[in-house]
């Protein structure tokens, strides 16, 4: 563990994973603001189109457990650099896919990667800061997500429009290459762990005994179905509800981004002292800007500042979705980094399921909005759930050990996740527990 406070300067390495994660999050993103264009050149429907947000979505959920555990006992660094590499290779392939078909699977193919330098690369990350800088350093991979809405996802709209669907996967290509030198250059080498301190995949799993775990799961795949119910089907939306000109749509998307980075900075802030506030406030703020959108989508003012508002409230969760379930499932950093990778991405494959669900109904474009504000609501009484419990049990959840047993001997449990708590157990020198949740 660093010896470094939460109020120093974090890692360049930790950047460096936030800019690599700057190409992942483009990818995954940018679909919103070239589904038409795609849907018309492959012959597909809207919500067809839309699956294949859903496809890369079921590929993080499958390869994020799976590849963490295949990966869990070789070099960090060496596995990021190769599935960093494939990532890219995918891209390739989807700028080369003469199908839908094809299509499909490039993005699942992608997906997979993605999945796994988000699981691994979470677990790099966190393991370079101290414990109170957990939501921050999350906070920089997260806001990797939100410039690749601000810059890369608008990037991305405009080339589909003016060069063609396929060149915005060129331009991920390029960025994968780019954090593939990052990643070779600037994060540090990391030795296999050997004999007791190996990690093992058996202990690891054990974290899904925990009630506090599978909370902390579903309401991370609630808020992410929330917001990809509507955002899967922003652009048309914009286009055929609000009335905006397809032109329009690079710039509301980079308004969303510019409102998810602003929320990314506000959670990262903020959740390490006040980690259940800051999930009760954002995912309600949720549902209630989905639920006036659905009410106002037929205005265009109403739907562009709401786009931006619901970047704001979505983004400031995620810091405190992501250091929640590394606090429960502590001793097993790993697997919890690819448990949150697969339960957000659960949520981005619900999402636009659902939604395609309720425009295949013939219930319209503003339906989605009303579909990700219930999806919201049932993540705010799920994080109740979890919050009445944490109360109920008024300790840390620390629930297994991957090292060795003399580590979870050492490991003590701590009242609650205040910054002030965990500095105190840090300087007693058992800052490898941590607390189940952060006070209200």
């Amino acid at each position: 563990m660093p010896a470094q406070s939460d109020r120093s300067s974090l890692p360049i390495a930790v950047y460096v994973l936030g800019l690599s994660v700057f190409a992942l999050g483009t990818s995954e993103f940018m679909l919103s603001g070239i589904l038409q264009p795609l849907a018309r050149d492959l012959n597909v429907s809207i919500p067809q189109a839309g699956l294949l947000v859903s496809a890369f979505a079921i590929g993080m959920v499958v390869g994020a457990p799976v590849l963490a555990a295949a990966t869990l006992r070789l070099p960090r660094r060496t596995t990021l650099i190769a599935l960093l590499a494939v990532f890219g290779l995918g891209q390739v392939a989807g700028a080369l896919a003469p199908s839908y078909g094809v299509l499909f699977v490039s993005r699942i193919v992608s997906a997979l990667a993605c999945a796994g330098f988000w699981a691994v690369g979470a677990a790099v990350a966190v393991s370079l800061v101290p414990v109170t800088a957990r939501a921050r350093a999350m906070a920089v991979m997260v806001g990797g997500l939100s410039i690749a809405n601000i810059a890369g996802v608008p990037a991305g709209a405009l080339l589909g429009q003016h060069a063609g669907w396929r060149a915005a996967f060129w331009a991920v290509a390029g960025l994968a290459a780019i954090g593939l030198v990052g990643v070779i250059a600037l994060v540090p080498r990391t030795a296999v762990p050997t004999g007791e301190d190996r990690p093992q995949l058996r202990r690891e799993l054990t974290i899904y005994k925990d009630k506090q775990v599978w909370l902390a799961l579903t309401a991370t795949a609630l808020n992410g179905a929330a917001v990809f119910a509507l955002f899967s089907y922003l652009s048309p939306l914009l286009t055929d509800t609000a009335g905006l000109a397809e032109s329009w749509v690079p710039t509301v998307l980079a308004l969303f981004g510019v409102g998810a980075l602003t929320g990314t900075f506000i959670g990262g802030r903020i959740a390490d002292a006040h980690l259940f506030g800051t999930l009760f406030g954002g995912i309600a703020a949720s549902t209630v800007v989905l639920a006036v959108l659905a009410l106002t989508a037929h205005s265009a003012v109403a739907a562009i500042a709401l786009s931006l508002m619901l970047g704001v409230t979505a983004f400031t969760t995620a810091p405190a979705l992501n250091a929640r379930m590394f606090n429960v499932a502590n001793a097993a950093p790993t697997l919890a980094g690819a448990t949150t990778t697969a339960a957000f991405n659960i949520g981005n494959t619900l999402g636009p399921w659902l939604g395609g669900l309720a425009i295949g109904a013939g219930w319209g474009y503003p339906s989605v909005a009303w579909t990700g504000a219930a999806l919201a609501a049932a993540a705010v009484i799920t994080t109740a759930l979890a919050f009445r419990l944490h109360r109920a049990t008024n300790q840390s959840r620390l629930v297994a050990s991957s090292t060795t047993p003399a580590a979870q001997a050492t490991a003590t449990a701590q009242p609650a996740e205040t910054a002030e708590a965990a500095e105190t157990a840090e300087a007693a020198g058992t800052a490898k527990a941590t607390g189940a949740a952060g006070h209200h």
